[in-house]
């Protein structure tokens, strides 16, 4: 049988709302300092300071509580590359770009500890879809992003372009973001990034 990943009921009134948040804050907690596979509701309810009974009036099951962990995440991770891509509307090349690499650095540095615990250690869990539709909707915005500027993108392909960045900042981020040589500042860092995604999108293709 499919367990439940579904909350089970929506909190409507303000103390409601305020008990989900703190358990929510709770689960967080519990997850990054124990991992996924030690944590359960029993203790997120003890850290939220309401009664396991109490959790389970919003969250079945602690599968249910972390997949709504997971979708609060990526809508503050999406609040975040929403606005960067909202101020970079009018820009020129350069000043865009930076303004977008700086953003999902700043996206990746929101609750940083819980983010890594999501991506490592939930992979299977039934919360895929959430994502898959917000990489997408990146996808979509990048490619627009690109195609406002045929004279500085040189790749020919812009789909290709958009999956290589997509996969190529995933990975430059994570790693910036979390292990970044010491003395090394994240400014720094994300200027790097900035660097060679510029060099990239700007050179024109050689050979086939």
């Amino acid at each position: 049988m499919k367990t439940a990943v579904s909350p089970r009921k929506a909190p409507r009134q303000a103390r409601s709302q305020a008990t989900v948040t703190a358990i929510l804050d709770a689960a967080a907690r519990v997850l990054v300092e124990r991992g996924y596979a030690a944590a359960n509701t029993n203790l997120v309810a003890e850290r939220a300071g309401v009664s396991v009974g109490s959790l389970y009036q919003y969250f079945p099951n602690k599968d249910a509580l972390i997949t709504a962990l997971h979708d609060r995440h990526s809508r503050q991770m999406d609040e975040v590359m929403d606005r960067a891509f909202a101020l970079s509307q009018d820009l020129p090349f350069d000043e865009a770009l930076q303004l977008i690499i700086e953003g999902v650095v700043e996206a990746h540095r929101v609750e940083a500890g819980l983010h890594r615990v999501l991506e490592t250690q939930l992979a299977g869990l039934d919360m895929l879809s959430s994502h898959e539709e917000t990489e997408a909707r990146i996808a979509e915005q990048m490619g627009c992003l690109l195609a406002r500027y045929p004279d500085q993108v040189r790749v020919p392909n812009l789909r290709l372009a958009v999956y290589m960045l997509m996969h190529a900042l995933h990975a430059l981020v994570h790693a910036v973001v979390a292990t970044r040589p010491s003395g090394v500042s994240l400014k720094t860092a994300t200027q790097e990034i900035v660097r060679m995604t510029r060099l990239y999108l700007s050179s024109p293709p050689t050979g086939g």
